[in-house]
């Protein structure tokens, strides 16, 4: 992307609509603004003005709103003009031609965002929040990416580099001047604040896990013995007809998944073959692909019939079924023969339903929110989440640091641990892009809508 060229892109989804908003972002944008809307001074920053768009052919496109940003105030830290027209597809299509013939080129994906992360307006880790903030799809995906976006990433990048620093600085300190009146090297103190830097960074790499969820959705299964009512749950939750229901036990043999919103969390659901003895190899394949399943699931909705006496679960599927992560349904209490099912998995969350009448589906809903809530599935509001590629950023720096406390004890090896520490710091600067590395820049940036 050569620098000083105007860019443009179309910034709302192509087809009709009331509006079609078209961005520029470079050094034409006053020109642009100034000639084809035919004023007669030049526009003012953040002024919305209503002006007619006149071609270079002298044609009228379309009456239209029009802001333009300063550099020093716009999203690009270029200046930026944003032109809003009828949503007709042809004239913005007219438009687009115009103004390439104004001089500007048609934006690359990401290309704005892109170049507000190459003139400091974003870090790394903000420019990819947003564009988590545009795909997510749940409101606790949306105030995790918000609060990514407003730089808690960066912050916190910043705070540990500033911590490690100040360790490099001593140990640099009696290298540099081993002849010179210093305190006696003290290991306490540097061994202390490494090891606390350490398992921090242990636990932000742990919560990309949280990311996946956030992103991908709850990974949750309906599980159960057969003819519980486990396909009718999923018809239930997803309001569509999605698994076939039939009285005769076996019918599930295949997974079937469905996204669904339930209060602020999206979850993925799959509905399951139901777990009992098998009577055919076409069956027992389906029982073991779901005791499969089970082990990769975030969340676990066990589905029982409460007119029979309780199933025999496996042991390798009792294991899964946690407190914290594990909702039991008691199925059919529409039914004289319904009784409780305390005694399996007493320790879990329960409600009672009849998927037949209806009965007790919204304490299920509710119910399945406040399981949902419990720190084991999704973090807390101000939990700081961290992606798959700042995870494995940190996890390099975590392993140089390790290294270094290593080297602490052994002797002679004070300018190793001092070398293991600057590739710490190298590594925590990848997360907010303070690297020069354009291939990943490339891939990452291929990733977000054009226009953004």
């Amino acid at each position: 992307m050569p620098f000083g060229d105007t860019i443009v892109a179309l910034a709302t989804p192509v087809g009709e609509s009331a509006v079609a908003l078209i961005r520029l972002s470079g050094p034409l944008c006053p020109e642009i603004a100034l000639h084809a809307f035919q004023r007669q001074r030049p526009a003012r920053a953040r002024h919305a003005y209503v002006g007619k768009y006149k071609t270079l052919s002298d044609n009228i496109l379309d009456e239209c709103v029009y802001t333009l940003f300063a550099a020093n105030g716009s999203y690009t830290g270029e200046d930026i003009l944003e032109i809003s027209t009828h949503g007709n597809p042809l004239i913005a299509q007219h438009m687009i031609e115009d103004l390439l013939q104004r001089g500007c080129r048609m934006a690359e994906a990401g290309e704005f965002t892109r170049t507000a992360f190459t003139n400091g307006k974003l870090d790394l880790s903000q420019a990819e929040a947003v564009s988590d903030l545009i795909r997510a799809r749940s409101d606790k995906a949306i105030r995790s990416a918000q609060q990514q976006l407003a730089g808690a990433i960066g912050k916190k990048m910043c705070e540990l580099t500033d911590r490690l620093l100040q360790v490099i600085a001593e140990v640099e300190a009696y290298i540099d001047f081993p002849e010179e009146d210093l305190p006696a090297e003290n290991q306490a103190g540097p061994a202390q604040s490494l090891a606390h830097i350490s398992a921090e960074l242990r636990e932000l790499i742990e919560t990309s896990h949280y990311s996946a969820i956030l992103k991908e959705g709850i990974k949750t299964v309906i599980v159960g013995p057969p003819n519980a009512g486990k396909s009718s749950l999923l018809n239930t939750l997803t309001g569509q007809d999605r698994a076939i229901v039939s009285a005769e036990p076996g019918t599930t043999r295949d997974f079937l998944s469905e996204k669904i919103i339930v209060g602020p969390y999206c979850i993925q659901i799959m509905d399951t073959a139901g777990i009992h003895e098998a009577t055919s190899s076409l069956e027992r394949l389906g029982i073991a692909k779901t005791l499969e399943k089970l082990e990769e699931a975030d969340f676990f909705l066990v589905v029982l019939d409460s007119t029979l006496p309780p199933p025999t679960l496996p042991d390798n599927a009792l294991r899964c079924f946690q407190a914290n992560c594990t909702l039991v349904i008691e199925n059919k209490i529409d039914l004289h023969e319904s009784q409780s099912l305390n005694s399996v998995l007493p320790e879990c969350p329960r409600v009672r339903i009849s998927l037949k009448t209806g009965a007790g589906i919204d304490a299920l809903r509710t119910t399945l929110i406040k399981t949902l809530e419990t720190d084991k599935v999704v973090p807390n509001e101000n939990a700081l989440i961290v992606s798959a590629r700042h995870a494995n950023a940190l996890r390099s720096a975590k392993d140089s640091i390790d290294t270094a406390r290593e080297k602490m004890t052994a002797a002679g090896t004070t300018e190793l641990m001092a070398s293991d520490l600057r590739l710490a710091v190298e590594a925590i600067g990848e997360v907010v892009g303070k690297i020069d590395n354009e291939r990943m820049l490339d891939k990452l940036f291929a990733s977000f809508c054009i226009g953004k």
